[in-house]
């Protein structure tokens, strides 16, 4: 199922919305019935909708019926966002979730909580909007990976998430790729897709592997084995050759790779049963999705090289916009294509994971008014949840640094702040080292946006301007590339 497809359109639309094509969904009275698994997981997880911008023009629907939205939707590593935006950029609604707890022999099933959450997403959206939708797009978390039936979509082993790291794997991956490619990396796609292959033994013959946001757009498309060249990349797609190289189609796993398009392409239109249960048009399209940290890197609209975006969530990631590619896998950095230009950067296992581990929300509000951003810390750490990171430092077994902890929380949540704020400039340092177009202005995205303090210290660390992105949600980049699919 290999193959990639010529793209002239560029990503670099997706920074300032055009007019979509015009012939969409015409408004009609909705019958939405109520999907079963919303009953189950009501009580499992959190809910926020919220509506904004309605036009009253039309008293049904509260819209012109030629008036069309574009749906994102954004699984992060702690649960999912949506984002439903018009041709202008203008969000009418948009929530979230968190994924609900399901347990599979002792072990989370990722793969059935996030498909229940894609559907909770989807009855999220509310119901007069839902016939307005011209096209939908998600991403997923970058070198997530599903080994999947080939026939029927079913995983055949629990997902490998993200950040898990295949050691096994590396030697036979280094001895096939290129030196210092992404892929050598203990937690690359072709890491975890080789562990498998070598460590399972059933019949591999109707086998596929697809990535999170590839598995979850199949559930609303129904195309099994369609990928995008963000997603692919740390499988070992070459996104400057657009193909997959001839030292990965060699190989005997190479019969399990996905097709590769553009980001933001048209796949099909959304399954009948699911327009249908819903209340979304017959016209109503899937595009090909992306990785998280280049969703979010779209929603800030930052247009120049040298400009970059820090998402903050339960990682750091950081992606700058530069002239120059840069693959190199010592230091876990690896550039995604965007038109003309390359989003070199990586993401580290350090973030508001450590956070939530030792303050909750509140803790976290409070304490932060009490610091003196300008002020340096002492302290000198590295927070990680657990062991092992990937960038700017590509090492597995690195321990995260936590101690000593000071009698004062402020003083504590200070410390951890800052040295967040180093591995970021580190991460910056690195970049330019490397070759890259020297970052002139950071732009922030993810949940870390919202602390001010942390800003202050952050733009003190960097010696740069450093200020919250307009669109700070991954879903809002997504729904730029639902847009980009309509043009």
């Amino acid at each position: 199922m290999l193959g990639s497809i010529n793209h002239s359109s560029t990503l670099s639309i997706l920074l300032y919305p055009l007019s979509p094509k015009p012939g969409c969904c015409s408004s009609r009275k909705l019958n939405v019935r109520i999907h079963p698994w919303e009953k189950s997981v009501e009580k499992s997880v959190k809910l926020r909708t919220m509506v904004v911008g309605c036009k009253i023009e039309n008293q049904e629907m509260g819209f012109q019926a030629s008036e069309r939205l574009y749906l994102g939707m954004d699984f992060g590593t702690s649960g999912a966002r949506y984002a439903l935006i018009d041709k202008q950029g203008t969000i009418h609604a948009e929530g979230k979730r968190e994924y609900p707890n399901y347990m599979k022999e002792d072990s989370l099933d990722w793969a059935l909580s996030w498909k229940t959450t894609l559907f909770s997403l989807l009855e999220d959206v509310p119901v007069h909007l839902r016939p307005l939708v011209a096209s939908i797009s998600l991403d997923g978390t970058s070198a997530t990976t599903l080994i999947i039936d080939s026939k029927t979509g079913e995983p055949l082993a629990r997902p490998y998430l993200y950040n898990e790291s295949c050691p096994d794997a590396l030697p036979l991956v280094k001895s096939i790729a290129p030196i210092n490619h992404t892929v050598c990396s203990g937690s690359s796609t072709l890491c975890k897709l080789v562990s498998w292959w070598n460590n399972d033994d059933s019949d591999k013959k109707s086998t596929m592997l697809l990535h999170q946001a590839d598995w979850l757009l199949w559930l609303l498309h129904g195309q099994l084995g369609v990928s995008d060249y963000n997603n692919a990349l740390k499988v070992g797609y070459d996104p400057e050759a657009d193909s997959y190289p001839d030292w990965l189609l060699s190989q005997p796993y190479a019969q399990l790779l996905p097709m590769v398009k553009a980001p933001g392409t048209s796949i099909g239109h959304l399954k009948g049963d699911i327009r249908t249960q819903f209340g979304f048009s017959e016209d109503c399209i899937v595009c090909t999705g992306t990785t998280d940290s280049i969703a979010a890197f779209l929603a800030a609209r930052a247009t120049k090289p040298g400009k970059a975006v820090t998402s903050l969530g339960s990682t750091l990631a950081i992606k700058l916009l530069s002239t120059t590619r840069i693959e190199d896998a010592r230091y876990g950095v690896y550039s995604h294509r965007l038109d003309d230009k390359w989003l070199v950067g990586g993401a580290s296992n350090t973030g508001g994971a450590v956070l939530k581990e030792n303050f909750s929300d509140e803790q976290l509000e409070k304490l932060s008014e009490h610091i003196n951003p300008m002020e340096a810390s002492p302290l000198d750490y590295y927070p990680l949840k657990s062991v092992g990171e990937r960038f700017p430092v590509a090492n597995p077994k690195m321990e995260p640094r936590l101690h000593p902890r000071p009698e004062s929380d402020v003083e504590y949540l200070h410390g951890i702040l800052e040295s967040i704020a180093r591995i970021e400039a580190k991460a910056y340092m690195l970049l330019k080292d490397l070759g890259a177009t020297q970052v002139d202005e950071v732009f922030t995205a993810g949940g870390g946006a919202k602390n001010e303090k942390w800003t202050k210290i952050r733009e003190r660390v960097l010696g740069l301007p450093v200020s919250r992105a307009t669109q700070t949600e991954a879903a809002y980049g997504a729904a730029l590339l639902a847009l980009k699919g309509c043009q």
